[in-house]
């Protein structure tokens, strides 16, 4: 993928949903965790394995050893600095732009009823149906 995108949504029953997204906001990796859990908690294992060219996501990604990693894998990191780091990185604020992509999938991902009002309660139900509807926007 040229681009791949983080992001997060939170779920009912206290559950986050992070995802990876290429360039055209398609699913590729989807990882669910507790909804007071940290975002950063699940990035080193959201870019496992991916070698894109940039790494898109928002503020709360933005830590030194994400930063560290996406720059090991040969990636830029697009990702704006948060207000109370001394030294302020510079991000492409244009290419940042593309990053609506992620949220963009959320949006189709919260159309699927089941989805958008958690029926399942069991993390891996839930999960499960998650899946099965990101392969349904893959195949639109």
């Amino acid at each position: 993928s040229a681009s791949q995108g983080l992001g997060r949504s939170k779920g009912g029953y206290s559950t986050k949903l992070h995802a990876v997204t290429d360039g055209l906001g398609l699913p590729i990796r989807l990882l669910a965790g507790p909804g007071q859990e940290n975002d950063m908690k699940q990035a080193g294992d959201l870019i496992a394995g991916f070698h894109p060219n940039y790494v898109m996501a928002d503020k709360a990604y933005d830590a030194d050893r994400l930063m560290d990693a996406i720059l090991e894998a040969g990636a830029e990191p697009v990702i704006p600095p948060r207000r109370h780091r001394r030294f302020q990185h510079h991000y492409d604020k244009i290419l940042y732009k593309e990053r609506n992509q992620i949220e963009r999938f959320f949006g189709k991902l919260k159309e699927f009823r089941r989805i958008a009002t958690r029926y399942d309660k069991l993390l891996q139900n839930f999960l499960g149906f998650v899946k099965i509807a990101a392969i349904a926007i893959w195949l639109r």
